[in-house]
């Protein structure tokens, strides 16, 4: 049972990447991601941690209500 729900956790992570759109802007260079996610790491590991994260999660709750479908009233 955990190998199923680390595989389903790994599985959205990659849709993350995807989502973000940093897959096409990188031209799918895994060096470049990977060297992106090591900063962020290094940036929650000093004293901009909490500004950091604040950023971080008004900027993902924004991209997240963009990609979310509207939806029409119902009648």
């Amino acid at each position: 049972m955990k190998r199923r729900e680390r595989t389903r956790q790994l599985i959205e992570l990659g849709g993350l990447v995807a989502k973000s759109g940093l897959v096409e802007l990188t031209d799918d260079d895994r060096v470049v991601l990977f060297g992106l996610m090591v900063e962020a790491a290094a940036t929650l590991r000093d004293e901009r941690r909490e500004d950091a994260l604040l950023l971080w999660r008004r900027r993902g709750k924004r991209a997240f209500e963009a990609l979310a479908p509207t939806r029409e009233p119902r009648s």
